[in-house]
């Protein structure tokens, strides 16, 4: 029997779903968008074998200062679309007002039962959503589901977290590579190496922002992200707000590939950004120096 056979017998009492998704994009390249926007048609459809889903409105919010992004380069999936009822909706004009108030733009007037919150940089399995919202479904406790990623290359990618140290920080972000060998269970501890990838884990403390499947009501609720995170960390602090109304859950049949680095390797301005931000985490939630939880 097929995993997805299997799946679909297990939801004879609750097909009938509502999905929403939302992107952020800054200086976004066209390729890089239609590979995100094909992958999630390709498991949207499969989604919907198994689910009754009206029509799902998927928000691309540009927050380039100039309009650089166009709905002509999705033209050839236009048809793909009408025939899965999803309705690309372009938001541009607000200009660069940070990657958590650009989401709110969208989580402020949900309607679905569920929103996918994305990175441009993803390529969806075609399972991915079948999986993910197949497990919500499931386990009503849940409020938010993160997946298994790999890079471009195909290495383990770990996007749930343990509540951070500032020192694994440094370390993780700014030790050159021989320095990090020396605290390589440090980092493994804080990455949560040891989850199943056989089987869907609970009460994860934080996943990544790059792809987060949420009940739209919870996030509602805690009137989602933080605004005054401009960049990083702001998927950190949803995190622990998410994980105090419900459960959040690791999912690896939910799967991504997803092509994000570090800040550390993204120029000064990333690090200054970056570091204003862990100032303003730390402050909020709590100061650890050198003890991480786990």
């Amino acid at each position: 029997m097929s995993r997805i056979f299997s799946l679909r017998c297990q939801l004879k009492d609750y097909s009938d779903i509502s999905l929403s998704l939302s992107v952020v994009c800054y200086n976004s390249s066209g390729k890089e968008l239609r590979i995100l926007v094909s992958s999630a048609l390709n498991a949207i459809a499969v989604l919907k074998r198994s689910f009754n889903i009206p029509p799902i409105p998927f928000f691309l919010i540009d927050n380039s200062e100039e309009e650089k992004l166009s709905l002509e380069i999705f033209a050839d999936l236009k048809q793909q679309m009408t025939d899965l009822g999803v309705e690309l909706r372009f938001l541009h004009g607000h200009g660069n007002i940070g990657y958590g108030s650009a989401h709110n733009l969208v989580i402020k007037k949900l309607h679905s039962d569920y929103h996918l919150l994305l990175n441009p940089d993803l390529n969806l399995d075609v399972e991915s959503l079948l999986s993910g919202i197949t497990y919500m479904e499931q386990n009503s406790e849940a409020v938010m589901a993160g997946p298994s990623a790999e890079y471009e290359s195909g290495e383990k990618q770990y996007l749930c977290k343990q509540y951070p140290s500032v020192f694994t920080f440094l370390v993780r972000g700014f030790f050159p590579k021989p320095f990090k060998k020396a605290f390589t269970k440090r980092l493994a501890k804080f990455e949560m190496h040891g989850l199943s990838e056989s089987e869907p884990s609970v009460d994860i403390p934080i996943i990544s922002g790059c792809f987060m499947l949420c009940r739209s009501e919870m996030l509602k609720k805690i009137q989602g992200f933080d605004e005054g995170y401009f960049l990083y960390f702001e998927d950190f602090d949803l995190s622990l707000r998410m994980a105090a109304v419900g459960k959040i859950a690791y999912v690896p049949a939910m799967r991504i590939t997803h092509t994000g680095g570090y800040a550390a390797e993204k120029g000064w301005n990333h690090i200054k950004m970056f570091t204003r931000s862990g100032v303003r985490f730390f402050n909020t939630h709590g100061w650890r120096f050198f003890s991480q939880a786990g």
